[in-house]
């Protein structure tokens, strides 16, 4: 899987009032640099949760998402990277 990266890796809100779009992209690369579980959830720019998500530890994923789809984590272990997909 080929990818081009479009704005700098970012620790991810803990919060809806912090979470972020990652550059209004579609696709976003997470992963989670903790040793714990942790909860990543998706809202849209209401801030109404879409869904939510376990990433374990270490663990690497990939989200497609609205451009104005907002995402945050129970931690800021987990780190975001909006991209494009080649």
């Amino acid at each position: 899987m080929s990818f081009k990266i479009i704005n700098v890796e970012a620790a991810c809100g803990t919060s809806v009032g912090a979470a972020s779009t990652f550059n209004d992209s579609n696709e976003v690369r997470l992963v989670n640099s903790g040793n714990s579980m942790r909860l990543i959830t998706v809202a849209n720019a209401a801030d109404t949760t879409l869904g939510s998500f376990t990433l374990a530890p270490g663990e690497v994923t990939f989200i497609r998402k609205e451009k104005t789809d907002q995402v945050f984590a129970a931690s800021a272990e987990v780190l975001g990277l909006g991209i494009v997909y080649q």
